[in-house]
């Protein structure tokens, strides 16, 4: 069953849609509902939201804001975009951003319960035990092999540092449909661990090859709508993604292009994951001009993954991340630890700073720190205990109970303090947490 979170800054279209969705006899467990980008960003921290149905204008957060942050926090919940606007540019972003459609209001019902039911469809997939994936592999997809030479060309231009134009190199990508014109490029490389399925299985090479090429096919239904990439088999039982801009897309501000590569890289690692029913390393190189730097991208993706020995149960890592260049040797395992201790620090003294502060993000505190929500994330639970956001959530509800307790100040001047947009949403986390409502502690 599935729970799904409508965001619309006007109440009422809210009650409707979930009404409409109640009674409609899908596979539903809950609907929330909120009224601003904030509320919204709670319910994705604190509930397990597999649908977002959002507004595009909602006054402080718009839709396209939120749904970046819905991104960077669960890159696999899926989005349907409502609008008043027919606007051309709205509805861009939002599919660049993964939405699985864009509606006009106002909404036709059956027009929206064909688009819940759709996505809702294709997100129950069955997962597969081990032999009987191997079984549907080998009796439903033959394998279209790569062709040989342009695999090894695209693997030649990542290793040996060959992309600069010289003749026999450019015949050889024209022969092959290379079409490497950048002149902004990134490297993503998937490293498939098969000894990690749940049921130990040891897979012959045959099925190995086969489950190399289920991985490649995820790859490319997940980039083939919105990216120009290019992707290939790579040695090691690896995937590589050589991803590219020309300057008018990477012009485009409106998106950040790190966050969107993290979404992308998380997004790969869960869904190989939840379908082929084993783990891999996804390692994220910087963003580079000019494809003489592939060579540099591919040793940064390569040193990425290398942390994983360090972080065994972490399996995404951007290479900006980490921060080379101030180890002139290799870093021992004392510094490396002292590193993480320091940005874990760090985030910690800017949330006790800003916790109260409206419309606090992740994404803020990551950028504070230079490094990605995502590693952050990690780093705070794994060195805390806590997951960031609760601990955010914990610093406002204990606030919130001091002023309740010491002050004559009204419900709506604490949710204010505390750092929440409105009275009605601060009162529904508090319950949450205390297990009784403002009104009550105050008796």
């Amino acid at each position: 069953m599935y729970n799904i979170l409508i965001v619309d800054d006007e109440p009422l279209i809210c009650r409707g849609l979930a009404s409409l969705l109640e009674t409609s006899g899908l596979n539903i467990q809950n609907i929330y509902t909120a009224i601003n980008g904030y509320e919204a960003l709670d319910y994705l921290k604190m509930e397990n939201i597999d649908l977002l149905i959002t507004d595009i204008q909602m006054g402080a957060m718009s839709g396209i804001e939120l749904m970046q942050q819905a991104k960077i926090i669960k890159p696999w919940v899926q989005v349907i975009v409502i609008s008043a606007h027919e606007t051309f540019q709205y509805a861009q972003l939002a599919i660049r951003l993964g939405a699985r459609d864009y509606l006009i209001k106002p909404i036709n019902s059956e027009q929206l319960l064909n688009s819940v039911r759709h996505v809702l469809l294709h997100m129950d997939k069955p997962v597969f035990n081990q032999e009987d994936l191997i079984s549907d592999l080998r009796d439903h997809f033959r394998m279209e092999q790569p062709h040989p030479q342009r695999t090894e060309i695209l693997n030649r231009l990542l290793t040996d540092n060959i992309a600069g134009r010289s003749p026999d190199v450019t015949q050889l990508e024209r022969q092959n449909q290379i079409r490497l014109q950048g002149p902004y490029f990134a490297v993503i490389k998937i490293r498939l661990d098969f000894s990690s399925n749940a049921k130990a299985t040891t897979f012959a090479d045959k099925d190995k090859l086969l489950l190399q090429y289920a991985a490649l096919n995820i790859v490319n239904e997940m980039l083939d709508r919105e990216w120009d990439y290019l992707s290939f088999y790579s040695p090691h039982q690896e995937i590589s993604v050589i991803i590219q801009w020309d300057e008018a897309r990477y012009g485009d501000s409106s998106v950040d292009k790190i966050n969107q590569l993290e979404m992308i890289g998380r997004s790969l690692h869960f869904n190989i994951h939840k379908f082929l029913g084993f783990q891999c390393v996804v390692g994220i190189s910087q963003i580079l001009k000019g494809r003489e730097f592939l060579h540099e991208l591919n040793e940064q993706v390569n040193k990425a993954i290398v942390w994983n020995r360090e972080h065994k149960d972490h399996h995404v890592f951007y290479f900006g991340d980490f921060k080379w260049g101030v180890f002139s040797e290799d870093p021992s395992d004392e510094d490396l630890a002292a590193q993480n201790n320091l940005i874990v620090e760090r985030a910690n003294e800017y949330i006790h700073a800003n916790y109260a502060q409206k419309g606090l993000t992740l994404n803020e505190v990551a950028q504070k720190n230079h490094v990605s929500p995502n590693y952050l994330s990690y780093l705070f639970k794994k060195n805390t205990g806590v997951n960031l956001w609760e601990y955010v959530i914990k610093l406002r509800m204990e606030e919130s109970k001091r002023l309740i307790l010491n002050t004559d100040l009204r419900r709506y001047e604490i949710s204010e303090r505390v750092g929440y947009e409105s009275p009605e949403h601060f009162s529904k986390i508090f319950k949450k947490y205390f297990g009784i409502s403002p009104s009550e502690m105050k008796k």
